[in-house]
């Protein structure tokens, strides 16, 4: 939710290129707030039950469309981040990585001017997509094709509203895999073996890992 300062401003003008392009402190800052909050919250039990089916199942594949670590933090390997990462920005001009340590004390909502980088002094920019860029080329072509080739897709906390990522557990049922919809919102579903649990993530999920990892 956004408050204080940034209670003023619309996520959607924010969170583009021209926005940054015009104001790069203001969007700095606010991504920079952002990644501080973050860094105060801790995965949630659904996120650690992730972390334990790629531990004992033979693959899994982990796809998400937020922005976080959450599931790095939780144990979870390879995950294919489709819209970014708050934890990654890059140069705005030539992409080169550019870490960036913790922010210190407490999230301050303020204009921060972004960092230049080390290889040709362009401003760094959060690692995220943005509204009118592509999604990275090489984790959704790896999300397709394990939605084409899987077994059964947990689809969690999803509206499957935005796309291409929409098209996921469309494609996997197609293929053939069971898809089961774990969402607090009931979801539609088309398919014989397609299913819809209704209820929080945090309730549901650990129950179907418990199944697989009894």
């Amino acid at each position: 939710a956004l408050t204080g300062l940034w209670a003023e401003f619309d996520p959607a003008q924010l969170a583009t290129a021209d926005a940054f392009m015009r104001d790069p402190a203001q969007v700095w800052g606010w991504y920079e707030w952002r990644r501080a909050l973050l860094l105060k919250v801790q995965p949630n039990v659904a996120h650690r039950a992730i972390a334990r089916l790629q531990r004992v199942l033979p693959k899994v594949t982990l796809i998400t469309q937020n922005v976080d670590d959450l599931h790095e933090r939780a144990g979870s390997s390879a995950v294919l981040h489709l819209h970014g990462s708050l934890l990654a920005p890059r140069c705005f001009d030539c992409a080169r990585p550019h870490p960036l340590a913790p922010p210190a004390g407490e999230p301050v909502q303020q204009a921060v001017q972004p960092p230049r980088c080390s290889s040709c002094g362009g401003h760094v920019r959060p690692g995220v997509v943005w509204f009118g860029e592509e999604l990275p080329e090489r984790a959704l072509a790896a999300a397709f094709a394990a939605a084409q080739s899987c077994d059964c897709l947990l689809s969690i906390g999803t509206s499957g509203l935005v796309h291409p990522a929409a098209l996921i557990p469309t494609m996997a049922s197609r293929a053939g895999a069971t898809v089961i919809h774990v969402n607090p919102d009931p979801v539609p579903v088309r398919h014989a073996a397609e299913y819809s649990l209704q209820g929080p993530a945090g309730l549901i999920v650990p129950l179907l890992a418990g199944g697989w990892l009894d």
